[in-house]
């Protein structure tokens, strides 16, 4: 029996799954895993601050990166699906515990918790987003990392800017 229409068949019938599996290489998941985390901790954070913030600028702050982080969060989770790859829509233990130390403060401390979280966050975001950019095996991963990379630069920047009140 000629074995080309059982290849064909399968091609047809898995094709997803075949070029899912082999897309993403375990660098790959392993950034998206970490970079998940992170995004979903700076939106809840973001909002957070947007609410509880002591000044206009945490307070601005926190409504940006709700609403960049979303939509990076968004974007990561398509190109993740279109490799077969899912991750938890909720917060791990470490980042559920710094979401909640950071809901007991209020006031000037609030704010001054909140920039330290998120310059955190950033810087160690920022890395994994320019690593990523440089060696990833999946070239919309690869793409999406260098155009987030320049969004946490913004946001480092701008987190930069806001001054600390304590």
């Amino acid at each position: 029996m000629n074995r080309l229409p059982l290849i064909l068949l399968a091609a047809i019938a898995f094709p997803v799954a075949a070029g899912a599996v082999d897309s993403v290489s375990t660098g790959d998941r392993a950034f998206i895993a970490m970079v998940s985390q992170g995004g979903m901790f700076e939106v809840q954070a973001g909002q957070l601050a947007a609410d509880q913030g002591a000044t206009q600028d945490i307070k601005d702050s926190g409504a940006t990166e709700a609403r960049d982080h979303k939509l990076v969060g968004d974007r990561l989770s398509a190109i993740a699906g279109d490799a077969g790859v899912t991750f938890p829509d909720t917060l791990n233990a470490q980042f559920s515990k710094e979401l909640a130390d950071l809901k007991a403060k209020t006031g000037p401390a609030f704010d001054a918790a909140y920039l330290r979280d998120m310059e955190d966050i950033h810087a160690k975001d920022g890395a994994a987003f320019a690593k990523e950019a440089a060696s990833s095996s999946n070239p919309k991963l690869k793409a999406f990392a260098a155009e987030t990379h320049r969004i946490v630069l913004r946001h480092i920047g701008e987190l930069k800017a806001v001054p600390a009140k304590t």
